[in-house]
């Protein structure tokens, strides 16, 4: 990174509970900085390095849970691997969230704790629905 700027120290940029930082940011907002991987959760452009693109309508679920959470154990891998990794959605709250939060599950916090602490550290309504709450008990 350019004049010693780190990727923790970018916009967007939060550290998950076990130390490895993920970017989460709407999907058509500027990119604040390349990215290794990033797991796309709506439509909107395509960044210049390698990403996954969930289908996930918005307020609601993944239509195919199985890939989604692939998707995601993936994105939680390359992150603890060092990789820069983002997670973008239309808006970069419910769905971003969602997946921040199953980061969070991962990285060993309850469903219910990693909701609580994405809100505190990304967005405050992030993890929008009820359905999306429910979604995080099939990630552990």
């Amino acid at each position: 990174m350019s004049g010693g700027t780190t990727w923790t120290d970018r916009t967007g940029v939060l550290v998950l509970p076990g130390g490895a930082a993920v970017r989460g940011r709407p999907i058509a907002a500027p990119v604040p900085g390349p990215a290794d991987f990033a797991l796309l959760l709506a439509s909107g452009p395509v960044p210049g390095w390698p990403h996954r693109r969930i289908s996930w309508p918005d307020f609601w679920v993944p239509r195919d849970p199985a890939d989604a959470l692939d998707a995601v154990r993936e994105a939680w891998r390359r992150a603890y691997a060092g990789q820069r990794v983002e997670v973008a959605c239309r808006g970069g709250v419910g769905r971003t969230g969602t997946v921040l939060a199953a980061l969070a599950v991962l990285d060993g916090l309850t469903p219910d704790r990693a909701v609580a602490w994405v809100r505190a550290h990304h967005h405050p309504r992030a993890v929008e629905t009820p359905w999306q709450r429910r979604w995080l008990r099939r990630v552990g």
